[in-house]
């Protein structure tokens, strides 16, 4: 049995960082960047970016990223990145899967900078494609992860709260989508089957949540970086990225993706409708009351989204979850990974129970 493990070259995590990038860049044997950025990003932080490419006389050029990461828009850095050997990514998950493709097609090496830790994208040897529109494109593998992932645990922990708390919900995926990849044998991001590393590092990415989640959450409303912080950094970002990608997609991001084609609920987090995917999972695998009021409990706590109400879907009918429903089930998607047949029905009959179920679980929640 083939088992993959894939990591990031190297995983550098603590304040400041973001001042140190060209050192990352020396340690690569590259001498000009091509930085692309969060608008917010730029307009907060350039400085703290641009002061140590200044103090070594090195050449950089930052580029601001348009908002989606579609053919369109890596194309387009493609074309403008002139004699620049490295690039940077800089922002949020759809920023660096950008800066991923776009090196991956000009076969340069990359430096990822997550700025929230709102999503396991930044370790990963994958990016998540969109349309313009926002809605799902396809997945994008990539032949290597990120050369060097940098993650600046000062400049997280003044990204607003409900970033790190999607963070938590993809980050929760990563356990129960190993585990049904484990259970099929079916094949991981990775390349290979399910090995134990991965499942041991996503269960541990998921205690982890549910130790320090609701304390790096005050954390961070505290614009504070604290040691449960730090640790749900990691969480979120390097055990949930090596474990979704050595351990398998499963039905969580299926329905994630699935749901993206609702207008209803674009204005939500990836980790926020991922959330929902992990609880339609447990319902497609007939999880036991108390797996699931566990969950639901601790994704209340953190302000994550579990009724079809809180994810805006309130009012759209069964025809229109079945065909996101349909979308989830695509030969294209990860749906096919879980341990037993999955149709369309069986997930909308899914993401109904889990509604009903999360509704009927009461428990106060967090203001986000």
């Amino acid at each position: 049995m083939l088992t993959i493990i894939a990591s990031p070259g190297s995983y550098i995590q603590g304040p400041g960082q973001i001042s140190r990038l060209y050192g990352c860049c020396l340690k690569l044997g590259c001498k000009r960047a091509y930085i692309i950025i969060d608008k917010f990003i730029y307009e907060n932080y350039k400085e703290n970016i641009s002061s140590g490419f200044e103090a070594a006389g090195a050449g950089f050029e930052m580029s601001v990223f348009s908002g989606e990461c579609s053919e369109r828009e890596i194309e387009r850095h493609c074309k403008s990145i002139g004699e620049c050997d490295i690039i940077i990514g800089i922002g949020g998950g759809k920023t660096l899967d950008c800066a991923k493709a776009a090196a991956y097609r000009l076969q340069l090496q990359t430096v990822i900078v997550p700025t929230a830790a709102s999503s396991d994208a930044p370790c990963s040897r994958l990016s998540v494609l969109y349309n313009d529109d926002g809605s799902f494109d396809k997945y994008l593998p990539l032949p290597k992860n990120p050369d060097i992932v940098v993650a600046d645990t000062q400049i997280i922990a003044q990204a607003p709260a409900r970033f790190l708390a999607s963070g938590m919900g993809d980050a929760l995926a990563t356990y129960y989508e190993a585990r049904a990849c484990l259970r099929s044998s079916s094949q991981t991001m990775a390349g290979g089957k399910c090995s134990m590393a991965a499942v041991t590092l996503a269960k541990l990415c998921r205690d982890t949540l549910l130790t320090d989640g609701r304390k790096a959450l005050l954390s961070v409303k505290q614009k504070c970086c604290t040691p449960a912080l730090e640790r749900i950094v990691e969480a979120n970002t390097y055990l949930s990225g090596i474990g979704f990608e050595s351990g398998g997609l499963a039905a969580a991001h299926a329905v994630h993706n699935g749901l993206t084609s609702l207008n209803e609920c674009h204005h939500m987090l990836h980790g926020e409708k991922v959330t929902f995917g992990v609880l339609t999972q447990l319902a497609l695998e007939n999880a036991s009351d108390e797996e699931f009021e566990k969950i639901v409990l601790f994704c209340r706590k953190i302000g994550l989204p579990t009724t079809l109400y809180e994810l805006g879907l309130a009012n759209v009918d069964d025809e229109r979850l079945l065909s996101a429903a349909k979308l989830a089930c695509s030969d294209q998607d990860t749906m096919s990974n879980m341990p037993f047949e999955i149709s369309p029905a069986d997930v909308l009959a899914a993401m109904r129970l889990a509604d009903s179920i999360s509704r009927s679980i009461q428990q106060g929640r967090c203001d986000k």
